[in-house]
This record gives C-alpha cells, sequence and structure tokens, in this order.
C-alpha cells in the first residue's frame, strides 16, 4: 500500500509543477499583450492586469 502511496504523491507534485509552469507561460504571454486576467472570488468577478501580478 505504501508504493501506491508514493506513486500518488509523485503523480500529484509533478502535476502541481506542471501547473505552476503553465501559469508562468500564461502570465509571461499576458504580459506581452497586457492581458487581463479575470477571476471570481465569492461570487464577485475581479479583474486583475497582469502586469500587476506577482510571479
Amino acid at each position: 500500500m505504501e508504493n501506491v502511496d508514493l506513486k500518488d504523491q509523485e503523480l500529484l507534485k509533478k502535476i502541481e509543477k506542471g501547473l505552476d509552469l503553465t501559469f508562468k507561460k500564461l502570465l509571461k504571454a499576458k504580459r506581452q499583450t497586457d492581458g487581463v486576467f479575470v477571476f471570481s472570488e465569492n461570487g464577485k468577478i475581479i479583474k486583475v492586469k497582469a502586469r500587476d501580478m506577482k510571479d
């Protein structure tokens, strides 16, 4: 059973790393085009300019 848990943990780490890299690429592309991110927080729509976001 421990072997399965380790495989799951490794897979989760790989997925997290992939998502992080993907977001960084998206952020870079949005900054180049002066793009905007749109988020929903507690039912409220929030727009944030890519250049205002931290890396």
